[in-house]
């Protein structure tokens, strides 16, 4: 990997990485129609370790409020009715569905389901559900000549059980094209979240499982022969200067506007990829051999 393509891929990590348009996605089409190698699944993992640093710095006083309770609540019975205490052991069990996953289907996460028709596929019917789930919301919350306004749920209503389905919807992000903000979000909006609190637990819910797999794959980095240290520690720097900034404008563009925009997007990537791979301009294992 040369150091223009860490530097593209870095810009291309931390543009997509909050945006519910799948970052390891994004990668891989980067690379299939540059002509470059597919960067892989451990460099996507390393580099989303500069992006979820963004966000411990964007929420760090989330994090912080909601670590110092969950440690006080282990030996101080009080704290445990605690919302923040409770937070964390919510955190804890979102993220149980894409630990055992990621480690079951590892072999998979690195070969078939990297094919472009399968990313075209998800890019699609992902699309298509996060629509349903945000014309929902908007429902629910402009009302209609014979609705009223339905009050949406926040953070302060989250269960186990929805902290459960909201693990099971990052799981799916284990596929390139689905998205983990994508997916979790539209899962929080199906459960009744306003989109605020759906993306705040999303992008909590994600520092675990992406810092695990980040250090998990780190010592795949240096393997494969296109992958350096160099290059990846580079294009992490730079995925993590503009991930901050669109996180910053992200959480600012959700809380007055549809999510509409990326669904249209989804959609039509999806198609066009479709179509390329079917008139052969792209193969659908397009720079795998030597990734």
């Amino acid at each position: 990997m040369s150091w223009f393509e860490s530097l593209i891929l870095g810009l291309v990590q931390g543009l997509t990485e909050f945006l519910p348009i799948s970052s390891s996605a994004h990668l891989r089409l980067t690379a299939a129609f540059a002509g470059w190698h597919d960067p892989g699944a451990a460099f996507t993992a390393i580099t989303q370790i500069g992006t979820e640093t963004a966000v411990l710095i964007y929420f760090r006083k989330d994090i912080a409020r909601i670590l110092s309770a969950w440690f006080r609540s282990l030996t101080n019975k009080a704290l445990r009715s605690d919302h923040d205490a409770q937070m964390g052991w919510l955190v804890i069990v979102g993220s149980i569905p894409i630990g055992v996953l990621g480690v079951t289907l590892k072999d998979q996460i690195e070969g078939p389901f990297r094919d472009l028709r399968l990313i075209a596929t998800t890019l699609i019917v992902m699309g298509i559900v996060l629509g349903i789930a945000d014309r929902l919301a908007a429902r629910d919350e402009t009302g209609g000549r014979h609705r009223a306004v339905r009050e949406r749920k926040t953070l302060k209503d989250l269960s186990v059980k929805d902290g459960l389905i909201y693990g099971f919807c990052q799981a799916m992000a284990l596929i390139p094209g689905v998205s983990r903000s994508g997916a979790t979000i539209s899962g929080g909006l199906l459960m009744g979240y306003t989109r605020e609190a759906a993306a705040r637990y999303s992008f909590l819910l994600a520092i675990p499982a992406v810092l695990a797999s980040g250090l998990f794959e780190l010592k795949d980095a240096g393997e494969g022969g296109h992958v350096s240290w160099g290059p990846t520690i580079f294009a992490t720097i730079i995925a993590f200067v503009v991930g901050y900034a669109v996180i910053a404008w992200f959480m600012k563009f959700i809380s007055t506007k549809s999510f509409m925009p990326f669904v249209y997007y989804r959609v039509v990537l999806g198609i066009v990829l479709f179509v390329l791979v079917g008139m052969g301009v792209l193969s659908p294992h397009a720079g795998e051999s030597a990734g």
